[in-house]
């Protein structure tokens, strides 16, 4: 008994406490003494404590006053941008990159108002006050989102501060989602249960305790304290029944989210369109030519040949001392498959003895890939030297692939480029990874490494390849140069 009390308890303390709120709140305190901290101190930086030198319509003591009047208009019309494009609403906030975009069109709409209100009124601003004042706003209003989104994944990851979660659809459906909300507690999505359509039926290979069928989807939610229907398979439901869901659900407390069968597609590509009450959903196809492919490739060359010039000096330390470690040559050159099947050498510093392929045989003979069963990879290869080890825990052997970026078989970002005899084993989907160009770092690369299981592996591939664009391969750089300082997955 007093186990059901506690348990009771504890969902009616969920019920009252409105995390959603709770975080905006807190957003908006700190976003108003950001802005305040940037703005005001801009103007204090600008114009000094005594602005006497500073001449306005030949009234010195007017100055003052109306900048900090300014000041303060700038302040509350960027604290309503913020509200006005839902930079605090909970479907943004956590994961993902709206909620920044959000922040920076908020703030760039607001500087085009502001200069047209200056234009009409013929204000005469001071334009180093406005120019440093919106892109310092912007960069450390950001970067406290930053702050305050690594604090929620932490308290997400205790499973607090998320959306109590009850899945409603068939078994298959709603073990794959329970299976990828789990992955991602980050995302704000705790799961508390489930209702099946098919009734007795069950989750074999899921904890996710079930409630019964759609009958008792309204008692489901009371029990298990869920704030949030997720329906994963929307087909077995008329549309009648998901009508009279959402008319049953508690308005602005408990949410109705239908998921779509559509895996792996990044958010870009898919745009909601209401045709005569109908939610119609469009998905882009990818794209693999035009302007994108264009900037892509001027991004590659560009990065990759600054990079040669500026480690040259780190380049030639290591060549020195790959060369005197070991008996061998200073680059390790191997065939590998990349962009429409094409062959290509790609270089790496030598990391392993000279002979390192003769006994590639034998280990995988031992060792099986430990749990890939189609890369090898093995934590302790006695074949690593010692100055290869060191290399390889610090991602310093890739570098000579800056290389083959700027003379054009790989890209900075991509997929891992295959051996041939890797390729061999590919079911046919997989060859999908050689419609871009092979990369030096990707999207599995800074998701786990060499920790990832194959299909693990594929599946991060394959979702680059069918959603790449260039501000992801800056957000991967950037995720690499954390993984590479982490060291982690890397052997």
């Amino acid at each position: 008994m007093p186990k059901e009390q506690d348990e009771r308890s504890s969902v009616e303390s969920a019920r009252v406490f409105d995390w959603r709120k709770a975080y905006a709140r807190r957003l908006i305190i700190t976003d108003f003494l950001v802005l305040a901290w940037v703005i005001f101190g801009v103007q204090i930086a600008w114009f000094g404590l005594d602005s006497a030198d500073v001449a306005f319509q030949d009234k010195e003591s007017e100055l003052a006053v109306s900048y900090t009047a300014i000041s303060v208009i700038l302040l509350a019309a960027w604290m309503a941008s913020l509200s006005v494009y839902g930079t605090r609403e909970s479907r943004v906030i956590g994961t993902g990159s709206q909620e920044y975009r959000l922040i920076a069109d908020g703030a760039l709409r607001l500087f085009g108002l502001l200069a047209i209100v200056a234009f009409l009124f013929q204000i005469n601003l001071a334009r180093g006050y406005v120019l440093i004042a919106f892109p310092l706003g912007l960069v450390v209003l950001i970067f406290s989102r930053w702050m305050w989104r690594k604090w929620l994944s932490v308290m997400r990851a205790r499973g607090q501060y998320t959306s109590r979660v009850l899945l409603v659809g068939s078994s298959a459906s709603v073990e794959y989602f329970a299976r990828e909300l789990g992955r991602q507690p980050e995302a704000g999505y705790l799961v508390v249960g489930a209702c099946l359509t098919v009734s007795g039926a069950r989750l074999p290979s899921s904890s996710v305790p079930v409630f019964g069928n759609l009958d008792g989807i309204t008692e489901a939610m009371a029990v298990s304290g869920a704030d949030t229907v997720v329906i994963t398979s929307a087909d077995e439901l008329p549309p009648e029944r998901v009508r009279q869901l959402s008319w049953a659900l508690e308005p602005a407390r408990q949410h109705l989210v239908v998921a779509p069968s559509l895996v792996d597609i990044g958010g870009p590509r898919i745009h909601t369109r209401p045709v005569a009450g109908l939610p119609l959903i469009h998905v882009e196809t990818p794209r693999y030519e035009g302007s994108k492919r264009f900037a892509k490739r001027a991004f590659d060359v560009v990065a990759s040949g600054f990079g040669l010039i500026l480690l040259s000096p780190v380049l030639l330390a290591i060549a020195m001392a790959v060369r005197l470690g070991s008996v061998g040559p200073v680059f390790f050159r191997q065939e590998r498959v990349g962009y429409n099947g094409r062959t290509f050498e790609m270089l790496k510093f030598r990391s392993m003895v000279n002979d390192a392929e003769q006994r590639l045989t034998t280990l995988q003979k031992q060792q099986r890939a430990e749990g890939n069963t189609v890369l090898f990879k093995m934590k302790d290869d006695p074949r690593i030297t010692e100055v290869g080890r060191f290399l390889r825990r610090h991602s310093l052997d890739e570098l000579p692939q800056l290389i083959n970026v700027f003379e054009g078989s790989m890209s900075l970002v991509g997929p891992r480029p295959p051996l041939a005899q890797e390729v061999q084993q590919y079911e046919q989907h997989v060859h999908r990874r050689f419609l871009v160009k092979p990369g030096i770092t990707g999207l599995w690369q800074v998701s786990g490494r060499s920790n990832l299981s194959w299909d693990e592996s594929v599946r991060l591939d394959l979702f680059y390849v069918e959603n790449w664009s260039l501000t992801g391969d800056l957000v991967i750089l950037w995720r690499t140069a954390r993984a590479v300082a982490a060291r982690d997955g890397a052997y």
